[in-house]
């Protein structure tokens, strides 16, 4: 059952879309990929040597692994205890790297079949029209109540959406600069609260909300 539809604003994006072309970022051309530079950096420290021989035994040298910075964060504020808000928060990240990244075998093979089927759905326009999603992002839970049907409608305002590469500004352009409403409607299974379906986001205001990323 479908109760999610794409909003305006971003279909409004596909005719900008269309405009862009040209043979690379930097050139102004078609968007840049979605992941972009990975953001790590490793460095080596120069080893220091004294004229005496060491007695000491030898121990590997141990590197630090740069931190991965977060594709999305995700704030659920006064809704922090509720457990289907809890089990957004854990399980957000796998969905907002599967928009990211255009795969929607990750939605599938980790997630309801009605998620699968919205998603899938929205990661196969993005593919056909070139539309591209650049991490970081944020979602802020600003609802959660319980449905009749026993599932919890948790409503997010996420704060990116689809980017196109504007070549004239040689930027990137968010379709919705405010954020945008997402209704997702939790289900508990035998491994805790997953997403289920996309709802519908009517009524949902992202105007006024701050984003941290």
């Amino acid at each position: 059952m479908r109760r999610f539809a794409l909003p305006v604003a971003v279909l409004a994006g596909v005719l900008l879309l269309t405009s862009c072309g040209g043979k690379d970022g930097n050139d102004g051309g078609l968007p840049q990929p979605a992941g972009g530079d990975s953001g790590t950096t490793t460095s080596s420290t120069p080893s220091t040597s004294t004229s005496e021989p060491s007695t000491e035994t030898s121990q590997p040298a141990t590197t630090t692994k740069p931190t991965a910075k977060a594709q999305v964060i995700v704030q659920a504020g006064n809704y922090s205890s509720n457990p289907a808000v809890q089990g957004l928060v854990r399980s957000y990240p796998l969905y907002f790297q599967a928009l990211v990244s255009k795969d929607d075998t990750i939605l599938k093979k980790r997630f309801p079949s009605f998620l699968y089927a919205d998603g899938s759905e929205g990661i196969q326009d993005a593919k056909r029209n070139g539309w591209v999603m650049r991490p970081p992002g944020s979602v802020v839970v600003v609802g959660a109540h319980s449905s009749p049907d026993g599932t919890v409608v948790v409503q997010t305002c996420r704060s990116q959406t689809t980017q196109y590469w504007d070549p004239k500004a040689r930027s990137w352009t968010v379709v919705t600069p405010k954020g945008a409403p997402e209704v997702i409607e939790m289900i508990r299974t035998g491994l805790g609260w997953l997403p289920y379906r996309l709802a519908t986001s009517k009524g949902v205001n992202c105007s006024g909300v701050h984003y941290p990323a």
